[in-house]
């Protein structure tokens, strides 16, 4: 793609970063065949080769440009960061980054009027704070039968009891863990079910307290500057633990993975966190990069009958290219699974999509749903607290986290 920046703009930094993504475009819109919204809208501009020729004018233009206008934000508020089109994409564009910049550009071009701003706010600040989130979550279940409407069904019941986690010293290896932000009041037994698992294949695992939310809420709510610096408080909560030989930060959501696993990149101009950043992503492993290098034949699961239909997060399959991970697992341990249509296509959570942007994520969903039902299942298993709590809004068939499967199974 040809790109017209003055050489003044090229002297800053995310002018050049974006000039390179664009000039890997060659306009093919082959993205456009895999993209959810351009699927269901039909429009040029909802879908990535449309978003980037905006972007494009967008960084292009000129401060005071009455072109860049509202519209070219609904677009790109529309998209939902799958990146589904970059797994498509046959010239490796790197869609997300340009994305990242587009994004922060009409934030300070446009403001947004009032009740979006405070939306967003309040969105950050009720879900980055686990005690918070849990202390509003309890609130709205308790007067969850007074609501009506939408809002009603974004309030999901009561979480399954957590049990017991083993000690997180009994064994030499250790990993450590990244509780998450909203995961703690919405599926506890995740992180639990985990550390059971992992105990019996003679791994410890280590929360770590200080260490909160990954970044990423406040990063794509164009709070750029607050996402990293969660991402420093992280890091500096994670390094001695590091230095003390622990061998993974193991997610259980593969949003917060792929996220954490990008902290190297999205660091790498800061002096004093540059090669500890990336440290950090080169051990954030998915919960199912651990399994699948461990003897699970040690595991002794009781035979099981349950039909299951694995979804597959976006974040798992076309952020961290883990696609049939998980269903090798689950298919090694014993379990049926079904097959799903059209598995590449996002279900329409995309953190606070599902919030943000209601009638598209709603579609979305059931869209999915109807994918994921096809074959029967008794349960429907995937591996991010936001499609779960999102394709469970639905009050279909039930969904939890896979590991939370396999640990019921143990004999």
């Amino acid at each position: 793609m040809q790109t017209h920046f003055t050489d003044a703009d090229r002297q800053k930094p995310h002018i050049q970063e974006a000039e390179r993504i664009l000039r890997t475009c060659v306009h093919c819109g082959f993205c456009n065949a895999t993209c959810p919204t351009y699927q269901l809208l039909g429009d040029e501009r909802d879908g990535p080769r449309g978003r980037i020729y905006l972007m494009k004018e967008l960084l292009e233009s000129r401060d005071d440009d009455d072109q860049v206008t509202e519209e070219t934000r609904l677009h790109l508020d529309r998209c939902l960061t799958c990146r589904s089109c970059e797994t498509t994409c046959p010239s490796g564009v790197e869609y997300h980054k340009l994305l990242d910049i587009g994004r922060a550009e009409i934030e300070r071009r446009v403001p947004r009027p009032t009740g979006e701003r405070a939306q967003r706010y309040v969105l950050r600040k009720m879900l980055v704070d686990p005690k918070r989130f849990k202390a509003l979550l309890a609130l709205g279940q308790t007067f969850k039968p007074l609501v009506s409407g939408q809002l009603r069904s974004k309030i999901p019941p009561a979480p399954v009891n957590a049990g017991q986690r083993p000690d997180s010293q009994r064994h030499a290896r250790s990993v450590l863990i990244l509780e998450g932000c909203v995961q703690p009041g919405l599926s506890p037994n995740t992180n639990a079910a985990t550390a059971r698992l992992l105990d019996r294949l003679g791994i410890s695992v280590s929360p770590i307290n200080e260490a909160g939310c990954c970044g990423a809420i406040d990063f794509h709510l164009n709070a750029q500057e607050a996402g990293r610096a969660r991402m420093r408080a992280n890091i500096d909560a994670w390094w001695p633990h590091i230095e003390q030989g622990a061998e993974a930060i193991v997610q259980t959501a593969s949003g917060c993975g792929a996220f954490v696993k990008e902290y190297g990149d999205m660091l790498k101009d800061d002096p004093q966190y540059a090669v500890k950043a990336q440290r950090v992503s080169a051990l954030a492993k998915d919960i199912v990069e651990i399994l699948s290098n461990e003897p699970l034949e040690q595991l002794q699961l009781k035979s099981s009958h349950q039909r299951l239909a694995f979804h597959c997060p976006c974040t798992l399959q076309h952020a961290q290219k883990l696609n049939g991970t998980v269903e090798g697992v689950l298919s090694k341990l014993g379990f049926a699974l079904t097959p799903v249509k059209d598995a590449h296509l996002c279900c329409g959570s995309s953190g606070t999509y599902s919030i943000t942007q209601p009638e598209l994520a709603t579609q979305l969903r059931d869209n999915k749903l109807n994918a994921l039902e096809a074959g029967n299942p008794d349960v429907i298993v995937t591996a991010n607290i936001g499609c779960q709590t999102h394709l469970a809004s639905a009050n279909r068939t039930p969904v939890r986290h896979w590991v939370e499967v396999v640990d019921a199974a143990l004999a």
